[in-house]
């Protein structure tokens, strides 16, 4: 069954050696500026064995950050210091996109560089904490973009895709899940616009939709994959996805004439998954959290799945697919250290070999 894993193929204009790719992780360990450093580029090269690295999500403008520290790419030092890491990547001979994420209404002004209030497509606070430098804070009700401001933020994903084939990454990832900005406007519980991406389906996927056409223009669809998550409960907060059967499949039926790199998804709800693969007109990569590497091998062997994702097994394992290879045993993940800072948790896992 691991077989269908060392399969190589195309995604868009990428090239893969195999299946087994890394999914993005938050790790927050970016200067307070956004810029990565050579700790990133460390980190990010050890895993360079994964067919595809997806990165941690990474801000397309000072609204779009959600945590402290984490990384932007819309600044000439963000491009500096994403070089660094995609440089260290391809010299260990990987690939890397860099995921585009803005957080929308998941934020608290502590963790902006602006401290400006949080954006939304309504002024609908969110439910719960978020983590500030000065510990956790409830989120503020979020201001409501304007209709000319929503275009704009379009175009802060595109200069932001821009930004990121400029630092020498192959590519990125529109993040349209988790509760964040694109998944906000997908959801009454978050959108209760008047104006055209209120409302209707189609007014509802409109943003999803422009951010893709947009980052697809600028870099190329084969460059362009875009993240979705029906079911997954983080950060949804208020945002019902009762209509997630006729939602989703609406908005891949707009997306699929764009010609993406790849759908990247998780599971959840098998009926639904099985209606995405059927409609999705390209590479579908598959992270089924919380099982073995057997199990999501078997996503490839059955055609649910033409890659999978992993994410605390890449953590943990920076050679994980190594390891995978030989059946050599796995490290044990610390949750602890997964924002602690430093090298704890996030270069310092041993490798087999050693």
């Amino acid at each position: 069954m691991l077989n269908a894993l060392w399969n190589p193929t195309t995604v868009g204009d990428i090239p893969l050696p195999h299946r087994l790719a890394m999914s993005p992780m938050t790790r927050s360990r970016a200067t307070p500026d956004g810029v990565p450093t050579e700790l990133n580029a460390e980190y990010y090269a050890q895993r360079a064995s994964h067919a595809l690295i997806i990165t941690e999500g990474t801000q397309p403008s000072a609204d779009g950050q959600g945590y402290p520290v984490t990384p932007g790419i819309y600044t000439d030092e963000h491009i500096a210091g994403w070089r660094k890491v995609t440089d260290a990547v391809h010299k260990a001979a990987g690939r890397i996109v860099i995921q585009l994420m803005h957080a929308g209404r998941i934020s608290h002004p502590d963790n902006t560089p602006h401290h400006r209030q949080p954006v939304a497509p309504s002024a609908i606070k969110p439910t719960g904490t978020t983590f500030t430098a000065s510990g956790p804070q409830e989120m503020p009700v979020p201001r409501a973009l304007s209709t000319e401001e929503v275009a704009a933020t379009v175009d802060d994903f595109r200069r932001a895709a821009a930004a990121a084939i400029a630092a020498g990454a192959d590519g990125v990832e529109i993040h349209g899940a988790n509760g964040y900005l694109v998944h906000q406007f997908l959801f009454p519980g978050a959108n209760q616009r008047t104006d055209q991406y209120g409302g209707s389906l189609d007014n509802r996927i409109r943003f999803g939709v422009e951010v893709a056409t947009a980052v697809a223009d600028e870099i190329g669809a084969g460059r362009t994959g875009f993240r979705i998550g029906p079911g997954n409960p983080m950060n949804i907060n208020d945002l019902s996805e009762s209509d997630s059967h006729e939602l989703y499949p609406h908005l891949l039926n707009a997306l699929a004439p764009l010609n993406l790199a790849y759908l990247h998804t998780g599971a959840g709800d098998e009926e639904l998954l099985h209606t995405l693969r059927k409609l999705w007109p390209t590479t579908l990569i598959l992270n089924r959290a919380g099982t073995d590497i057997a199990t999501r091998a078997k996503d490839i062997e059955d055609g649910l799945a033409d890659v999978i994702t992993v994410g605390s097994m890449a953590l943990a394992n920076p050679d994980l697919v190594e390891r995978v290879r030989t059946g050599a045993p796995l490290n044990t993940p610390d949750p602890a250290t997964f924002y602690g800072g430093g090298a704890a948790g996030y270069t310092d896992y041993p490798t087999h070999i050693a």
